[in-house]
């Protein structure tokens, strides 16, 4: 078939960019042919059309206005496509057919910088990763903000771990040579539905990579710690060359890659991330209910990214960790400063974001107006500091560039009040450049005496209702209405002809509008040329805003903190490396800011060398799993450099937190709870050291009792005698409580009461142990009828018996005779007898259950007297 040559042009481009919807410029639209324009009219909800392809043959077609694109492709990145953006290069009105077309830009989910694709307060990540030989390398960037980073990952862990960091990262994109992109499918694709994109093998070779990073960077980039991690190197060199190929620009914003290590920061695994709920609910995914919700009075966009990369990576130098503490103390003794810098920092804008798009050519008048805004402020932030103290927040003072020469630059050529699009002029502040000046007024001047005109026109011709106006195709005209059409003098000349009236234009209006016409043209040119060359120069100091923009964040997360700290009644916790925890009056972040202040009920924990392992014992509902959180969430939250929710904390440094909590099944991976279960004690048994935190609620429920007994004491023991780390494990299997006798476990228990068969829960956390779960009564308050719990009563009674009975006697035969029942059914109530703890009891059970044992005793033949007479006197008792 034979296409029209424009058709041709499609089609030839599209080639190049299969994967990605081709949007093709044309006019004051983008359009859409053949596949791409049924595609996108499914996505975006728009009209599909069609057009002549050439030979008689429609093709499918659908568009959509470019000033309205961005919104477009917003929609589109966010259903994972990738759009190709394919303009004019040349003025239409210079050239004869054809106008010439190319691909200026590919945006992906993880190369986009429009405002409408991202979240403010959340970094859009590209991550590249390589595995060879169970060894890993992952690189990860944010295009929006310059971050880049890279790693790797060896040793037996090696997948599991590179999978925690990309959970904690969440790409929008990944990046992988096609050898691995099944295994990230597979493996880490699970965690995110993220766009996996397969690179060409050659694009991760070590030396292309090395080179390709030297040459955008320099060789001053090139150090021995950063060129041994092989792996991480193409990683990140693939990152490089893939933005390189679809930005088709020299990405000067983006800092050179920076290497990072797991050890710097504490570990968290994935199941923990997601257990602790520290920047998403597990309920809906919101930031509702998590951590990073407490502790967010951030003022800035770019101060609410950095909140966010503190709280998922906690530091575990000592030094750095007060360093952040000194600071945050000082600022929240300080309520004037803390208010007057949070005032300054509202106005400041996403210094970050503004760099880049300034670095990618799209920043328009608007985005440099609000540079100079935020320029603005620094002389006032620098000199509110100055009183400081805190060494972190006196570097932050000394280091603040107040970028005065770039605010002088922006004041003068910009105007108050620039229009979005950059083409149609009104940027350019007057004074700025006399030709502007001169051009401005040519027009200004242009247009009042087009209108002295129209008022001696109508003297001259006695047209009360003649008029001047003006229209693109016809330019200016006189407007007179048919019933007038005999007053027209001969000077005037016919330009239009309209139902109810004619439109002409004399010699002096022609002389006037090529005047008038010809000044806004060039005005317009000029001010565009005027507007780039400005942004030229602020390119050229986007390094300096980036550091400026890390300053500005820091500073906003430590008022953050402070805000947080006061606001709460949080104090500054002790860090050092001692190896306690030990907590005094400890609250939990979340549950305590929801509930409100003074409704949660504070516990103590205690964690050493001598006493490292709870064993926690008490009924469901009881508050066991909020308590062992708040003292994993209470320790995060002090080497993020928080204060944290207790009357006072020390904490010794933990390397890892591992939490084994909840049940939840994988369906997808072919796992029941219990083997999800079985799986995260694993990988807490393998990678936990002395120096971590672990806590475990309820492990072995998803089997049998005695196979969950079992497992359950032999993780403790393990814990206990080989891992020797720090450990909160909640248990109802009361037979672990004997572990008490191994040095350093202890037993705690939730303290409850029971009153008229109903249990209250006064969640306060005690030495000690329970020798019942209370499950009746928390079914009794989740409202499970009553004729249920009756009988659930009356088989657990039946339970209890045998349980005791089959320990002394697992066979009675037939033959035995009446008195060795008799004898079992009393040793049986002998045995719960002693078990009972009268002290906790209210009156009104102990009756019931002793007419339970009454009943049964009454109904056996041969009641031994002496039973009955001991419990009578414990009745009367």
């Amino acid at each position: 078939m034979s296409f029209t040559p424009m058709i041709q042009q499609y089609l030839q481009i599209k080639q190049q960019y299969k994967d990605s919807i081709l949007f093709f410029r044309m006019g004051d639209f983008y359009e859409m042919f053949f596949e791409d324009a049924v595609n996108a009219s499914k996505l975006l909800e728009i009209t599909l059309t069609a057009r002549d392809g050439g030979a008689g043959k429609k093709v499918p077609m659908c568009g959509v206005p470019h000033h309205a694109a961005e919104t477009y492709i917003a929609r589109l990145i966010s259903k994972g496509c990738k759009v190709a953006v394919c303009e004019q290069v040349e003025d239409p009105k210079e050239v004869k057919g054809l106008v010439k077309r190319e691909v200026i830009r590919v945006i992906t989910p993880g190369t986009v910088i429009e405002g409408q694709c991202l979240e403010d307060k959340q970094n859009n990540y590209l991550a590249s990763v390589l595995g060879e030989s169970g060894c890993f390398g992952l690189a990860y960037t944010d295009v929006s903000t310059g971050l880049f980073m890279f790693t790797e990952y060896t040793g037996e862990n090696a997948v599991t771990e590179v999978m925690d960091e990309v959970f904690r990262l969440q790409p929008s994109e990944f990046l992988a040579p096609g050898s691995s992109s099944g295994f990230i499918t597979n493996y880490l694709g699970q965690n995110k539905n993220a766009v996996i994109t397969t690179i060409d093998e050659e694009n991760y070779k070590y030396e292309n990579c090395l080179k390709l990073i030297k040459d955008q960077f320099g060789a001053d980039w090139v150090q021995e710690e950063s060129v041994s991690l092989k792996l991480g190197v193409r990683a990140a060199g693939a990152i490089l060359n893939y933005l390189l190929e679809t930005q088709k620009r020299t990405l000067q914003q983006l800092a050179a890659p920076k290497v990072y290590f797991s050890n710097q920061y504490l570990k968290i695994d994935s199941s923990s991330r997601r257990n602790l709920e520290l920047t998403k609910s597990i309920k809906d995914g919101t930031r509702w209910g998590t951590l990073i919700w407490v502790l967010d009075y951030t003022s800035t966009a770019m101060g609410g990214r950095l909140l966010k990369l503190w709280v998922e990576q906690p530091l575990v130098n000592v030094h750095e960790i007060n360093m952040r503490l000194d600071a945050v103390e000082e600022l929240s003794k300080n309520l004037l400063l803390r208010k007057r810098i949070k005032d300054y920092l509202k106005d400041v804008y996403d210094l970050e974001r503004l760099a880049s798009k300034v670095s990618y050519g799209t920043a328009n008048a608007r985005d440099l107006l609000a540079l100079k805004k935020s320029f603005y402020l620094l002389p006032s932030i620098k000199m509110a500091l100055v009183s400081c103290e805190a060494e972190l927040i006196v570097k932050i003072e000394q280091s603040l560039d107040e970028m005065k020469d770039l605010m002088n630059i922006l004041s003068r050529a910009i105007a108050d009040e620039p229009p979005v699009s950059v083409r149609d002029g009104g940027i350019i502040r007057g004074g700025y450049h006399p030709e502007v000046d001169r051009l401005r007024e040519a027009s200004r001047s242009g247009k009042d005496w087009l209108a002295r005109i129209e008022s001696e026109e109508r003297e001259k011709t006695g047209i009360k209702t003649l008029k001047v106006g003006y229209n693109k195709v016809f330019g200016y005209y006189i407007e007179v209405t048919k019933s007038n059409l005999n007053l027209v003098p001969e000077y005037y000349t016919r330009r239009q002809t309209l139902v109810n009236a004619e439109r002409f234009i004399t010699p002096q209006i022609k002389e006037y509008e090529e005047l008038i016409m010809g000044a806004e043209d060039r005005l317009t040119q000029l001010e565009y040329d005027l507007f780039t060359e400005l942004r030229q120069k602020v390119c050229a100091e986007v390094p300096m805003i980036q550091q400026l923009a890390n300053k500005l964040a820091v500073l906003d997360v430590l008022i953050s903190l402070a805000e947080a700290a006061q606001s709460l009644n949080y104090v500054r916790p002790l860090v050092n490396n001692s190896n306690r925890i030990i907590i005094n009056e400890g609250r939990h972040p979340v549950v305590e800011r929801v509930m409100g202040a003074g409704e949660f009920v504070p516990n103590e924990a205690r964690l050493d060398r001598e006493n490292r392992l709870i064993l926690l014992t008490g009924p469901n509902m009881a508050g066991k799993s909020t308590y062992m959180r708040q003292v994993a969430l209470i320790t995060l939250m002090a080497q993020i450099g928080s204060f944290v929710p207790a009357s006072s904390a020390e904490i010794g440094i933990v390397d890892q937190i591992f939490t084994r909590i909840g049940a939840a099944d994988d369906l997808a991976g072919g796992r029941s709870t219990f083997m999800v279960e079985m799986s995260e004690c694993t990988e807490i048994v393998k990678k936990a050291t002395s120096e971590s935190l672990i806590i475990m609620d309820e492990v072995g429920r998803g089997t049998s009792t005695y196979d969950g007994i079992s497992i359950a004491r032999a993780l403790v023991e393990y814990i206990h005698n080989t891992i020797k780390a720090r450990t909160l494990f909640s248990t109802h299997y009361h037979e672990l409580t004997d572990l008490e006798e191994l040095p350093g476990i202890c037993n705690y228990t939730i303290d409850v009461r029971e009153k008229d068969e109903t249990i209250i829960f006064l969640r306060k956390v005690l030495p000690g142990k329970v020798d019942r779960s209370y499950g009746i009564q928390v079914a009794k308050l989740a409202g499970l009828p009553e004729l249920v719990l009756s009988r659930a009563k009356n088989f657990l009674i039946e339970l209890e018996e045998n349980k005791t009975h089959n320990s002394h006697k697992k066979v009675i035969s037939a033959g035995q005779d009446q008195k060795s029942c008799k004898n079992c059914s009393s040793k049986a109530i002998v045995e719960e007898l002693s078990r009972i703890d009268p002290v906790r009891m209210t009156p009104m059970e102990a009756l019931n259950r002793i007419a339970s044992w009454k009943e049964k005793l009454e109904n056996q033949h041969g009641i031994e007297n002496k039973l009955l007479k001991d419990i009578n006197i414990f009745s009367k008792n």
